[in-house]
């Protein structure tokens, strides 16, 4: 999903039994990228000991094609989650075989589709604010000048004081890391 799409989510449910064996999700709005995704499918109360059958139609026409998603029975199997089942419209719900009532629970999500004109608008001006907000960080923390008095250079070793390191360097472990060079901690004070 990008930045310019905002999703508008809706509850969406019908039910099916003897008299409404189909039912339809579709839209003809143009303005959004339209998806339902399925939540649940569960009996109603008074449903009879029987087995129910719901199918899944996608497509219309000739390439419209029929799946059964859910068998559902009052004594063993009464509610299915059916969570991560994402579709596209047009999609109708038949009850196949059974008398129900079948509960389908779902989730319409619209998200909003921005012409190639818009979206570069919006994109270059997204780019705008950008830059801005780095300039601003920029002139909000100054660069800090190093300073330049030699401290940093470090003296080469005469020769006689390179044979006096070697007898020292004997009893003492030698200097490696950020400690080289300092004083000792109790010199400072």
């Amino acid at each position: 999903m990008n930045k310019t799409e905002k999703p508008l989510s809706t509850l969406w449910g019908c039910e099916l039994n003897d008299s409404n064996k189909e039912e339809t999700f579709k839209t003809d709005d143009t303005n959004h990228q339209h998806q339902l995704a399925l939540r649940t499918m569960c009996l109603g109360h008074t449903a009879k000991e029987e087995f129910n059958i719901v199918e899944l139609v996608t497509g219309e026409g000739d390439s419209a094609k029929a799946v059964p998603i859910v068998t559902l029975h009052a004594k063993s199997m009464t509610t299915v989650n059916l969570s991560g089942l994402d579709l596209h419209p047009p999609v109708m719900f038949r009850l196949k075989f059974g008398s129900g009532p079948v509960f389908v629970g779902a989730e319409h999500v619209a998200l909003e589709d921005y012409s190639d004109e818009e979206l570069l608008d919006e994109e270059m001006d997204e780019e705008e604010v950008e830059e801005e907000e780095e300039e601003e960080d920029i002139e909000e923390s100054p660069v800090k000048k190093a300073k330049k008095n030699g401290a940093g250079k470090r003296k080469k070793p005469e020769k006689g004081e390179d044979e006096g390191d070697a007898s020292e360097g004997e009893n003492n472990p030698p200097k490696k890391g950020k400690g080289r060079g300092r004083k000792p901690l109790a010199a400072k004070v």
